[in-house]
């Protein structure tokens, strides 16, 4: 895994969540030595018929040569092209959106990913990490 270390982001904004975590995301990025194939983020692609989430920004910035896929865990109103998947022993869907690749194959893929909860292990993990992270603030050196 790459690790990023940044300001504390700015505060959340319902669909304006890029403006906060693509510059991240992108510098994190610019250190692996090569694109994967796909991105899976915590997050929509799509909030809805040509609204942009912050897969389909990540995935604009990246000039599409990698497929994104977002998993939600909410839906967000309006977003129609997310597809619903139950995972584990969980009621409760996950939302699935992509850009550059087929969205029933994302869901596919998504349905699949190791683990036997609601949310598959690498996600679960990648949050963990970033919660536990330090922030490192201009003031703190």
């Amino acid at each position: 895994h790459v690790r990023h270390a940044a300001e504390a982001p700015a505060a959340y904004e319902p669909g304006q969540f890029f403006r906060r975590e693509l510059p991240h995301v992108l510098a994190a990025l610019a250190e692996l030595p090569a694109l994967p194939g796909v991105i899976v983020i915590d997050a929509h692609v799509w909030l809805g018929p040509g609204r942009e989430g912050m897969g389909a920004h990540l995935y604009a910035a990246l000039d599409g040569r990698c497929a994104v896929v977002g998993i939600a865990k909410r839906p967000f109103r309006g977003a129609v092209e997310a597809a619903p998947v139950l995972r584990g022993a969980s009621a409760n869907p996950l939302y699935v959106s992509a850009a550059g690749m087929a969205p029933a194959v994302a869901a596919s893929h998504v349905e699949r990913m190791h683990g036997p909860y609601r949310l598959p292990t690498l996600v679960k993990r990648a949050d963990r990490l970033a919660r536990d992270a330090q922030v490192v603030r201009p003031w703190s050196y």
